[in-house]
This record gives C-alpha cells, sequence and structure tokens, in this order.
C-alpha cells in the first residue's frame, strides 16, 4: 500500500552522501562569501575590479545538480493485466453481445414477420396488463427533493388500475394522517370544511431537508484532505482476462463470466487446480420485507377513520414484501464509479442488458482485482528449524453493482439503493461470496405510536424494520458430478477415563463429532445448528483423499447467516419458500433451474415457481446436487442509518471451502512466502529463504486513470451506441409510475 506524500522530491544517494546537499551547503556559504565581497569591494578600492567569475561558475554548476534524497524508480514494463490464452473460442454462458442483440432485433423487426411488436420505450402502461398482474394498488406521497423516501407526507391513495382502459381507473380510498375516506370527494369536503385534521408541521418554514443529501457536512477530521492509500501491483497484474470470452484466470482459479436480465453477474465453470469445483454460482431472487401497523379499518358512518380505534396509519409498509427479480436486476446495473467502487487498477469488463427502453451497454458493469488482506494466510514462530515463517494472503475479487432507482409499484416505492454482489477466489481453495448494500432506506411517517416498528432518524421520519434475503443457486460438482449431502454435529459427551487420579476424578466431559448422511430432498430444507455447532457439506462417496477422507466442499455460514422472519405474510404465501430456511440442497433437474420468476412478485398464493415443488421425497445420494443459500440482514433502522445505511454493517456472505478435498494445505506451495531460521550468533538478523520472491521490489507504476463517469448507452438495431436519454432513463427505473405534483 502507498500513501502520498503532500511533497514528494527525489535523488540518488550514495553511501548516505548526496551530491546535492553539498551543492546546497556550498551554494549556501558562497552566496555569504559573495555579500562579504561585494561590502568589502565597497569599501576598499583595491579590491575594484577582481573578478567573481569563479563563484558564479560554482553556483551555477550547483544549480544543475538536483537536492535529491530517495533513488528513482524505474518504470514498471510488466503488462497491466495479461491475456488468458486458456480460454475457449467461445462462452457458452455469456450473454448476447451487441452485434448478436442487433442480428436478433432487425429479425423481429422485418416486416416479412407480420409480429406487429409495439416498442417498449413507445408503450404505456395499460398496455402491459400480463406484466403488470397487479390492479389495485397503494400510491404513497412524498417530498420531490433529494432522499424523498425518508420523507413520506403520511398521505396515501388506493387505485383501482383494472384494465387496459385507463379511463375506468379510479381511486378507490384516500388515507391522510389516519384518516381514512372511502371517495375522493369525501376527502376534498373535510378539506374544504376544516374538518380534516392538519399536520402544520409539515409546512414548518424552518424545517431543513438538505441532510437527506449526500452533499459532504461536519467538521474536518486531522490529516483528512489527504487521499488515502490505494493498492499498487507494481510487477503487473498476477490474474489474466480474456475479453472477448469474459474468461478469468488467477492462482489456478479458472471461470467463466455470464450475464442476464433477471439477477445480473453468474459465473459458470468455476475450476481449481484443473478441477470443476461449482458448474453454476449465481444469485437467484432478492427478498426485502418490511414490517409496521396492520392497514387501518373504516369505522364510522361519515367513512373517516378514528386512530383511537384502530391498528394503525400506514398500509403501505405493513404490506411490502419486494421479490426484486420481477425488475430485472441485472438491467439495473450502472457504470461503476472509477476509484470509488473498485480499487484503481481494477479491470473493467461490459455487460449489455435488456431492458423496456431498449438494450442498454455499460461499459464498467463487472470490475476484476486483486488485493493483499493484509494479514498472513498462515504463520507461526517456532523454536524448531522448519517452524518459523509466514505465507502472504491475497484474494480475488470479482464484482458488480446492482442500482436500485425509485420505483413507484404495487404497494410501495423500492428506496433508491445499490447491492455490490462480490466472489472472493481465496488461494488455499475457498470461495467467499458476499453481498452489501448501501443507499437511502424505505422511510416511514413517524409519530409515537410507531415504536416498536421502527426508529425514529429525524423529525417526522423513521426507518422501519425490515429483512432483506437473497438466495444463490450453487450447482457443485465435487470430484464429479455424483455428490451427497453430509451433516456434521459435535456434542456434548461424559466418559470415564479410568487412568485419571482422584485429584479430578475419572468422569471427564468432552466433545464428540458425529456425522450421518442427509438421503431424502425433504429432509434437506436447513437451518444452521444451535450455536453453529456443526454444518453442512456436500462430499463425494467414491472419492477420497490419501487418508481416506470423503472429498468435498463444507458450506459456511458467514456474516449475518439469516433467514426470513415472518413467514405466513398474505404477500409470501408460496411465493418465496426459499427464504423460510438458510439453505436447502435438491437434486438437479433442467426443470428447475432457478428459485424464482420474475411474475412470482404478484402471485404470492400460486406462483410460477413455488421452491418447495422441488422437494419432492427424491433420493439425493451421489446424485447431481444443487445447493439454494440464503444470505442478508435484519435490518433494525437505527439514525446512523441516515441519510444512507453503510457497507461495513449492512453485509452478509457465505463461504465455501474444501474440506478433505486435498491431502494437505496446499498454500504451502505458495512462493509469496517467508521461511526464518534463527542466527548462528545470537542478537544478530535471522537468515530467511523468499523462494526468490522480493517483497521489497518497487518500479514506478503509471498514474491512475483521470477520474470519469459516463451514463449507459442504448444499443441501437445497427449495433451502434448512442447516450441513454436521461429523462427516459428515470422513468424506466420508476416503472412509468412517478407522479409529480406541484414544484
Amino acid at each position: 500500500m502507498l500513501s502520498p506524500k503532500p511533497q514528494c522530491h527525489s535523488g540518488v544517494p550514495f553511501n548516505g552522501f548526496s551530491w546535492g546537499r553539498l551543492c546546497l551547503w556550498l551554494s549556501f556559504g558562497l552566496n555569504i562569501a559573495l555579500i562579504l565581497l561585494i561590502l568589502l569591494q565597497n569599501q576598499f578600492s583595491s579590491l575594484k575590479g577582481r573578478s567573481i567569475t569563479g563563484s558564479s561558475l560554482w553556483l551555477q554548476s550547483c544549480a544543475q545538480v538536483p537536492i535529491q534524497d530517495e533513488p528513482v524508480a524505474h518504470r514498471c514494463s510488466a503488462p497491466r493485466v495479461p491475456h488468458d490464452p486458456q480460454s475457449t473460442l467461445i462462452n457458452p454462458w455469456s450473454s448476447l453481445d451487441v452485434s448478436e442483440i442487433a442480428t436478433v432485433e432487425n429479425w423481429l423487426d422485418a416486416p416479412e414477420r407480420q409480429l406487429n411488436l409495439t416498442k417498449a420505450a413507445h408503450a404505456v402502461i395499460s398496455d402491459n396488463v400480463i406484466y403488470m398482474i397487479e390492479k389495485r394498488l397503494w400510491v404513497t406521497w412524498r417530498r420531490n427533493t433529494a432522499g424523498s423516501f425518508l420523507l413520506p407526507f403520511n398521505f396515501y391513495q388506493y387505485v383501482d388500475i383494472s384494465g387496459t382502459d385507463t379511463s375506468q381507473w379510479k381511486v378507490l380510498k384516500t388515507l391522510y394522517h389516519d384518516q381514512l375516506f372511502s371517495t375522493v370527494e369525501s376527502f376534498l369536503e373535510a378539506f374544504d370544511n376544516g374538518t380534516l385534521i392538519r399536520h402544520p408541521e409539515q409546512a414548518n418554514p424552518k424545517l431543513n431537508h438538505s441532510w437527506t443529501q449526500r452533499t459532504r457536512k461536519g467538521p474536518d477530521r486531522d490529516l483528512e484532505h489527504l487521499p488515502g492509500p490505494r493498492s499498487v501491483s507494481f510487477a503487473g497484474a498476477r490474474y489474466r482476462v480474456d475479453r472477448k470470452t469474459q474468461h478469468i484466470s488467477w492462482m489456478g482459479w479458472k471461470m467463466y463470466l455470464g450475464f442476464d436480465r433477471d439477477m445480473g453477474l453468474n459465473l459458470w465453470d468455476i475450476n481449481f487446480r484443473g478441477e470443476r469445483i461449482i458448474y453454476q454460482l449465481a444469485p437467484q431472487e432478492a427478498l426485502a420485507q418490511y414490517g409496521k401497523f396492520l392497514a387501518p379499518q373504516v369505522h364510522d358512518v361519515n367513512d373517516v377513520y378514528d386512530p383511537r380505534t384502530a391498528g394503525g396509519n400506514d398500509p403501505v409498509q405493513a404490506t411490502t414484501a419486494w421479490l426484486d427479480r420481477h425488475f430485472g436486476m441485472g438491467s439495473l446495473v450502472r457504470d461503476m464509479i472509477p476509484h470509488y467502487d473498485c480499487p484503481q487498477d481494477a479491470t473493467y469488463l461490459p455487460a449489455t442488458t435488456y431492458t423496456v427502453i431498449g438494450n442498454i451497454h455499460v461499459q464498467r458493469a463487472i470490475c476484476i482485482f486483486e488485493q493483499d488482506t493484509g494479514k498472513p494466510l498462515s504463520r507461526h514462530l517456532g523454536y524448531e528449524p522448519g517452524e518459523t515463517g509466514a505465507i502472504k494472503s491475497y484474494v480475488l475479487t470479482v464484482r458488480t453493482m446492482i442500482t436500485y432507482v425509485l420505483y413507484y409499484l404495487s404497494h410501495i416505492e423500492v428506496p433508491d439503493g445499490w447491492g455490490k454482489f462480490d466472489y472472493l477466489f481465496y488461494l488455499a481453495g475457498s470461495i467467499e461470496v458476499r453481498l452489501s448494500a448501501s443507499g437511502y432506506m424505505q422511510g416511514g411517517y413517524w409519530n409515537e405510536k410507531q415504536e416498536g416498528y421502527g426508529t425514529r432518524i429525524r423529525d417526522t421520519s423513521m426507518g422501519n424494520v425490515h429483512d432483506h434475503v437473497v438466495n444463490y443457486k450453487v450447482d457443485f460438482d465435487i470430484a464429479g458430478r455424483k455428490n451427497s449431502l453430509l451433516k456434521t454435529t459435535t456434542s456434548q459427551q461424559e466418559v470415564l477415563h479410568p487412568w485419571h487420579g482422584d485429584d479430578w476424578g475419572q468422569t471427564v466431559i468432552q466433545q464428540k463429532i458425529s456425522k450421518e448422511f442427509i438421503t431424502k430432498e425433504n429432509d434437506a430444507l436447513l437451518k444452521y445448528p444451535a450455536n453453529f455447532q456443526g454444518g453442512y457439506a456436500i462430499v463425494n462417496r467414491d472419492a477420497k483423499n490419501k487418508w481416506g477422507n470423503l472429498r468435498g466442499y463444507a458450506i459456511h455460514p458467514g456474516y449475518s447467516p439469516i433467514h426470513n422472519t415472518v413467514v405466513g405474510s398474505k404477500r409470501l404465501l408460496n411465493n418465496a419458500n426459499w427464504a423460510r430456511y438458510n439453505l436447502a440442497i435438491s437434486k438437479r433437474k433442467e426443470t428447475e433451474p432457478s428459485s424464482s420468476s420474475m411474475w412470482n412478485l404478484h402471485l404470492p398464493g400460486d406462483p410460477m415457481v413455488d421452491f418447495h415443488d422441488f422437494f419432492d421425497g427424491e433420493n439425493i445420494t451421489q446424485q447431481d446436487l444443487l445447493a439454494w443459500i440464503n444470505l442478508g440482514m435484519h435490518h433494525l433502522p437505527v439514525a446512523e442509518d441516515s441519510p444512507m445505511t453503510k457497507t461495513n454493517l449492512a453485509t452478509s456472505s457465505f463461504v465455501l471451502s474444501p474440506i478433505n478435498y486435498f491431502d494437505y494445505d496446499i498454500s504451502m506451495d505458495l512462493k509469496n512466502a517467508i521461511l526464518l531460521q534463527e542466527p548462528r550468533i545470537r542478537g544478530d538478523a535471522f537468515d530467511f529463504d523468499n523462494y526468490g520472491v522480493q517483497q521489497d521490489f518497487t518500479c514506478l507504476p503509471d498514474p491512475p486513470s483521470p477520474f470519469e463517469y459516463r451514463e449507459a448507452s442504448l444499443v441501437l438495431s445497427d449495433g451502434s451506441f448512442i447516450a441513454v436519454n436521461k429523462s427516459q432513463l428515470r422513468a424506466f427505473s420508476e416503472m412509468f409510475l412517478r407522479v409529480k405534483a406541484g414544484d
């Protein structure tokens, strides 16, 4: 890591001696002498006409010698990212490239097809009654400013949008601060005659809503005016990338990248040291379920809601359950912000995905980078020869980011934020899948009745309690396609040790490992054991390591290994059954490619994909197995979540690691390591063997590219690109349902 200095200089010292420093002192002394000579020249006529040319020459020669303290580093010559020559000519799992998309579109648009297709960019919401299955929805109103999700009015309308004739659409109910009206006319009447209970605090001119903006605020921190440290690969990148096929290799790892409209980045054919570990690793669905008071009921003949006899004031938050595959998480990928979203020496790859406004091309959709983890992979300080040393730890990260922007759909709006999907590959054979999130919460209106359902974060704003659960599909191939599910637990047992004396007694309490195979799918809907005493692994019962152990990969919980809290919600009857568990194992079938569908959101009772249908009692012993693994977080909002949540807390992960897959710790074959030998003479420095890899190697790297950010491009039918219209892009992000009232 390099920490930039506020002032930099260079030089060439020679055995602690600097010619630049010598000239500096000589020039300083000669200047003093010259001044004295001039003074003497004015007082003693005998000095008139004397030459001081020699002094001038000395000063000129010294001025040409730089002031130098450190050696000048040579320019780094290694290539930034070597090409990967080992990939195939094609990537069978990749999305269509730009030319292929243009070919398909031209085929569909050809007059002889007579398909009479309406371009999505020219369609209106009433054209798509299949997509908009929900016929009634609650509309919520918020301030039209930055972070509007945190600034609700506590004003809602229940709207019927049945049918394609928009003139028949109507407002069924209006709710304003616990006052419910069954018609628009009754609401307007109460507004005009003064019986509507107003809330002047919302119109207080002293309210400052700038707190929802990302503009900097607060006092300066010491030395924070300096740019922070950054990673530099002085010897060049140690991973290879084939940009055409999107194949990556690094330190024995090899994989292909894919990208789709529904969920974005996915990984295929993941190999390590020449053997396939995973055929497919891909996100399947992302759930967000919020909680608040139940929707209010009408209690009097005037259809005015009485807050004293009902259970709450927010029909939106109480019924919120999002399944984000519906919106197309891959289509919501936007250009990463260079220098901020990924390290400055990261490699970026593009992606092209379908959206309702056309095919969008994102130049920086994926980033790849290697980093020092800042801690050794292993180390020990011992006393016998061969005991003392350390191995450096590096990790390769493949990352994409999904940007959620302001949806107004169904029961509520989806908050503006993003999810960072990371796939981390380690030198000893482990894979970590990590998800982090940041952005605006889907906030509610705060009053005292909301206690227990969220936290007040501002004058009239609150963060509502909610869960996030994201499901991943992992298609294991451990030493072949035929695998089994191994359950391991640890328990306490009391045993008799007759060799113990009377001091402690002969009874001993100790731990014992128990192992069993789960053989039926119905028994493979799983939660992690209490206190994490044990776990689950995918093993091959026909493949053993040198010591007779079954080769396999274990599934370890990482940060925040949760499942959904609320079970039985009407919004999630059967359309997200996968979220009830930490993980599940099923037999692989071509007819069960995903745990969810883009249509599941609006079909809770009878979804296109019911995850429980996968588990029909089949035998899973030595079969081609799939693991469906969840990660997420229980979000109990706090004031520090405003204006936005932070990735250091909003993070969840799971880890896949070898369990007896190898015969020994394979990181021992790494050369970025050191072995220390004690000196022969006490007090001398240790001898060492760094295996020929000098960690103090340095050179002058190329400067980072200047910061530049561009919006995504729209792919035309001829394969060319044009800039996306910003208003059109926003309308797509908001599902064309945003209504602006007033300035």
